[in-house]
C-alpha cells in the first residue's frame, strides 16, 4: 500500500504536530507518522505538561502546609495529598491535550499514521508494512532521557528512574537523589519535596543550572538550599548499586569519596537525540559525535528535501524551539519566508520561583568581549511581589555600552516565565533600555520590575 503526501512529518511532539498543522492549513496534503498511541510527544505525554501539573498541585500543597497561606491569615486545619487522586489529575490533563492534537489534525486534514517511520529513500518512508511517498520530509523525532555508564534504570521498581519514572512514583520517597542540577532534576526534585521528601542534588559542575547566566545561578542555588534542598555540586557519581529495594550512590566531590542511600535515584543528565532505527544511511545522513543531526540555519540535512527540527538537532532541547522551526518550515514550503531568530529562545525553569533567560549571559558577553552595562532590580522592592509575599529573585538587563539595545535578560521570580516573553519580544524588535524604560507598565504588577532594571540601566531607578 503506497501513499503520496507533499509532506510527511516523522514524530508528532511539539515540533511534529506544529509543522504538519501549519503546512496542512497553507495547503499542503500531510502526514504525521509517530510511534505513540497518543499524540503531543515526550512533552505532552512525559514531559512538559505533566510535570507542570504537579509542580501547580504541589505548589498549592505547600502554600497550604508551609506557612504562605497562614502568613496571610488563612488557616487549615488539616491538608493532606491524595497521591493516586494527584496522579489521576494529572493523567486527565495530559489525555485532555493529547486529544486536543488530535482534533486538531482531523479539523485540518492531517493523515495521523501510526508505527515506526523508516526511511527507503529520500522520498519513501515505509511505517509497517505501508510505503508513504512524500516531496518533502521532517525529521522531528525528538529526544529521550541521556543515561549514566553503568547505571540501569528501572521505571517500573521506582528505586533507579529518569525523568518519566519520577513523574509517576507511587509512594513519596523518604530521600530523593538527583543526579543533575539542571532544569529537569530541580523541578522534578521540587515536586517531591514539597510532597515531603528529602531530596539531594548531585551536579558535576560548580553550580546548578549549566547554561545560564552566573547571578541567576547563584540566586537559585541560595533560595533551593533555604527551601531545605541539599546541593552538592562540583561532585561526580562513580556507581550506583541496589540492595534491599534501596540505593547506594557512591561519588566523588572536592577529591573526598562519600556515600549517599536513598529510596529513589533520579537520573536527570541530560537528553539524547531520537535518531537509532530510523534508517538514516539509506539517504546519506550522518548524525554527529553526539547523535544529532546537523542540519544548516533553515533546518535543511545532508539530504535534498530531506529537513530535521528540534531535539534531534544541535541546540536548545525545548519544546517552543522545536515548534517554532517546525513552523517555519512549514512555512517555507508553501513559499513563505518561515523566519525564526535562534538568539531569541527563551528558556524557563518552573520551579518556585521561576528562573527565566533569553539572550547572551553575563559570562558570554565577557567572553566575546561584547561592551556591555548591566542593572538589576530585586523583586524585594516590587510592590506586587511585596503584597503577595513572593520577593525572592531579582530582574537582570544587560545591554550594549554604546547603543543601549538589550542583549540578555535573566529573571529570577515568581512569574518569571511569563515575564521573560516581553523582553524576548522587545529584544526580537532590538529595544533599547530606554524603550523599554519609558513604556508605561501597568501598576502593581511584576513587569514593572522590567521596567525598573531598565530604568536603572539609564541610571533613572526610583524604587532602589
Amino acid at each position: 500500500m503506497s501513499e503520496d503526501f507533499d509532506l510527511l512529518v516523522i514524530g508528532a511532539g511539539p515540533g511534529g504536530y506544529a509543522c504538519a498543522i501549519r503546512a496542512a492549513r497553507l495547503g499542503l496534503k500531510t502526514a504525521c507518522v509517530d510511534e505513540r498511541a497518543t499524540l503531543g510527544g515526550t512533552c505532552l505525554n512525559v514531559g512538559c505538561i505533566p510535570s507542570k501539573a504537579l509542580l501547580h498541585a504541589t505548589a498549592l500543597y505547600e502554600a497550604a502546609t508551609g506557612g504562605h497561606m497562614a502568613d496571610f491569615g488563612i488557616r487549615l486545619t488539616e491538608a493532606s495529598v491524595d497521591l493516586e487522586a494527584l496522579m489521576g489529575k494529572k493523567d486527565e490533563i495530559i489525555g485532555s491535550l493529547t486529544r486536543g492534537i488530535d482534533f486538531l489534525f482531523r479539523k485540518n486534514g492531517v493523515t495521523r499514521l501510526t508505527g515506526r517511520a523508516v526511511f527507503q529513500d529520500d522520498k519513501t518512508v515505509s511505517v509497517g508494512d505501508r510505503r508513504v511517498r512524500a516531496r518533502s520530509i521532517v525529521i522531528a523525532t525528538g529526544s529521550a532521557p541521556r543515561a549514566i555508564k553503568s547505571v540501569v534504570v528501572d521505571n517500573a521498581s521506582g528505586v533507579i528512574v529518569d525523568s518519566t519514572g519520577a513523574l509517576s512514583l507511587p509512594r513519596v520517597p523518604g530521600h530523593l537523589v538527583v543526579v543533575g542540577g539542571g532544569v529537569i532534576g530541580l523541578e522534578l526534585g521540587s515536586v517531591w519535596k514539597r510532597l515531603g521528601a528529602q531530596v539531594t542534588v548531585i551536579e558535576h559542575e560548580a553550580k546548578i543550572l549549566p547554561g545560564m547566566d552566573g547571578d541567576v545561578r547563584s540566586e537559585m542555588a541560595k533560595i533551593l538550599d533555604r527551601e531545605g534542598m541539599t546541593l552538592l555540586t562540583s561532585a561526580s557519581v562513580t556507581d550506583v548499586s541496589i540492595s534491599n529495594g534501596r540505593a547506594e550512590i557512591k561519588l566523588t566531590q572536592a577529591g573526598a569519596s562519600k556515600t549517599v542511600d536513598a529510596d529513589t535515584v533520579l537520573v536527570a543528565t541530560g537528553r539524547r537525540p531520537v535518531t537509532a532505527g530510523l534508517g538514516l544511511e539509506a539517504i546519506g545522513i550522518k548524525v554527529d559525535e553526539r547523535g544529532f543531526i546537523p542540519v544548516d540555519g533553515r533546518c535543511r540535512t545532508q539530504a535534498e528535501n530531506i529537513y530535521a527540527i528540534g531535539d534531534v538537532t544541535p541546540g536548545a532541547m525545548l519544546a517552543h524551539r522545536a515548534a517554532d522551526e517546525g513552523i517555519a518550515v512549514a512555512e517555507r514550503l508553501a513559499g513563505l519566508p518561515g523566519a525564526i531568530n535562534h538568539a531569541l529562545i527563551p528558556s524557563v525553569i518552573y520551579t518556585l520561583p521561576e528562573a527565566a533567560s533569553v539572550g547572551m549571559n553575563e559570562e558570554a558577553l565577557v567572553q566575546r568581549e561584547i561592551p556591555f552595562r548591566k542593572a538589576s532590580f530585586p523583586m524585594a522592592a516590587n510592590s506586587r511581589a511585596k503584597a503577595n509575599d513572593s520577593t525572592a529573585g531579582f530582574v537582570k538587563l544587560l545591554a550594549h555600552r554604546d547603543t543601549g539595545v538589550i542583549l540578555g535578560a535573566h529573571i529570577v521570580g515568581a512569574l518569571a516565565g511569563t515575564m521573560i516573553a516581553q523582553l524576548a519580544q522587545a529584544m526580537e524588535f532590538s529595544a533599547t533600555a530606554e524603550d523599554i524604560a519609558y513604556t508605561s507598565h501597568a501598576h502593581p504588577t511584576h513587569s514593572e520590575a522590567v521596567k525598573e532594571a531598565a530604568m536603572a540601566l539609564l541610571n533613572a531607578e526610583i524604587h532602589i
